[in-house]
């Protein structure tokens, strides 16, 4: 099995691409929702972080005040860093397992929607395809200002604090344009899934697992010979 990163930008159709491969049967990891879930109450990321930068992050129920802890780590490198180093491996490790149960269940690739793939790089290195979905600026513009009824202004700023598509377009392996159609976007996410489909990276890993139980079945027949009585 391989990973394949997908992200886009506010306003591409991320969402709606995701939801068509789920429709296919596509098995997908959103890290977005495991960061939360790592920062809950009772978990490690939780107590580290409470640690870390002190009581002033919680809420009256205990959970992460996201907005507080965004306010303390704003244009501060340092606070930053500290806290990925408390909740990248945690999520790392929640990947994983996630990952894990696709894997024992037989599919072929797994999809991470990351929204901030090519910004941090932390992830990359995991996977073996990366996927942007792609619109361009006028477009993502208008759908913006509908979208979240904002002015032009409004709307310019939020696309201007993120990556530009077309910077994460030339990085990524696989761009879906969403800038058209809805159906000439689903038929290229139905193409890419057909891709995917037929590729063969899944086979090392397979293979190796699959020579890995045999080498432990072997191992355990050996033994049973050896130390139980011949009849």
């Amino acid at each position: 099995m391989f990973l394949v990163g997908l992200t886009g930008g506010i306003a591409s159709g991320k969402s709606s691409v995701i939801q068509v491969f789920q429709q296919l049967g596509c098995a997908v990891i959103d890290v977005d929702v495991i960061a939360r879930h790592v920062v809950q109450p009772g978990y490690p990321a939780h107590r580290h972080i409470v640690e870390a930068f002190g009581t002033e992050v919680l809420l009256e129920n205990g959970d992460i005040n996201r907005k507080v802890l965004g306010d303390l780590i704003f244009n501060q490198p340092d606070r930053r860093h500290l806290l990925n180093t408390i909740t990248h491996p945690e999520i790392r490790k929640e990947m994983m397992k996630e990952t894990v149960k696709y894997f024992l269940r037989g599919y072929r690739y797994v999809i991470l929607d990351i929204p901030l793939l090519f910004e941090t790089k932390q992830l990359l290195k995991y996977m073996a395809h990366t996927v942007v979905v792609y619109c361009d600026r006028d477009t993502q513009l208008a759908r913006l200002m509908q979208r979240n009824h904002l002015n032009r202004q409004d709307a310019e700023a939020r696309i201007e604090a993120q990556l530009p598509l077309k910077d994460k377009a030339r990085m990524a392996r696989h761009v879906l344009d969403n800038s058209g159609e809805w159906s000439v976007t689903k038929r290229q996410v139905v193409l890419l899934h057909a891709e995917l489909e037929r590729s063969l990276e899944y086979l090392p890993l397979r293979l190796g697992v699959l020579t890995g139980l045999a080498g432990l079945a072997g191992l355990l027949y050996l033994l049973t010979r050896c130390l139980l009585p011949s009849p």
